[in-house]
């Protein structure tokens, strides 16, 4: 059987229910997003004080900043596929331009709505953060300026070291020599991820089953699935204390 040309055959894609709604959760890439959201927490839990509505209100912010409208803009299709050295849409044709740019707009107001709130009344350095997503938001997933910042580098400190840093400011407006450390820390865990990714990626696109394949994909989902256990349990941890 031809295996198909997006990217439905990954493993954090649903196998049942209609096409539509498969290619709907796929784009969200659920298990990479919500890694995301984890390194949020985890700097959010490096503050004195942790205060919990801003822990939320980053959740929800990242969710759909990320989550919907960065993916929603990736999945116009900017990228060229290394195999056939040909402009692909990594979810294929079943959502068309203006429907990904309506609900990455849509998104957008949702996250920096939230956002702005959070600046104006709480933590005016978080400012910089949103100033710095919102340009790689477009810069990466579109890639502007030739592709410059689609790399693993900017993958990395846009979706890695960014979130983190988010986590504490947003609790503290201020940063740390602490905060920067653990955020490099995140950022080079985010540098594994889309590493293992983009090849893994390529490999099902083609239909491969040997085991590089099988070994990528345990090694994706211990890297996401990690994070987000160490998200949770620092959240306990305060919590509790």
């Amino acid at each position: 059987m031809t295996p198909p040309s997006d990217r439905r055959a990954e493993w954090f894609v649903p196998t049942v229910g209609p096409l539509r709604f498969r290619i709907a959760v796929g784009l969200l890439f659920l298990p990479y997003t919500s890694m995301v959201l984890g390194f949020t927490v985890i700097g959010g839990m490096l503050a004195p004080v942790v205060h919990w509505d801003r822990v939320a209100a980053l959740l929800w912010i990242y969710f759909w900043g990320l989550g919907v409208a960065a993916h929603a803009l990736d999945a116009i299709g900017s990228t060229v596929d290394t195999i056939g050295n040909q402009r692909v849409k990594p979810w294929g044709e079943h959502f068309s331009k203006r429907q990904l740019y309506g609900v990455a707009l849509l998104a957008l107001v949702a996250a920096y709505g939230v956002g702005l709130y959070y600046i104006l009344f709480v933590s005016p350095w978080l400012g910089a953060i949103a100033l710095l997503e919102g340009f790689f938001l477009f810069a990466y997933n579109l890639e502007w300026f030739g592709g410059r910042c689609h790399t693993d580098g900017g993958f990395a400190f846009s979706w890695g070291v960014l979130p983190t840093l988010a986590g504490y400011i947003l609790q503290t407006n201020r940063i740390s020599a602490a905060a920067i450390v653990i955020a490099v820390a995140m950022g080079a865990i985010s540098l594994i991820e889309i590493n293992a990714s983009r090849p893994y990626k390529e490999m099902k696109r083609r239909g491969e089953t040997d085991p590089v394949v099988f070994r990528l994909e345990v090694l994706l989902k211990c890297v996401s699935g990690g994070v987000i256990l160490l998200a949770i349990g620092m959240a306990l941890w305060r919590a509790g204390g």
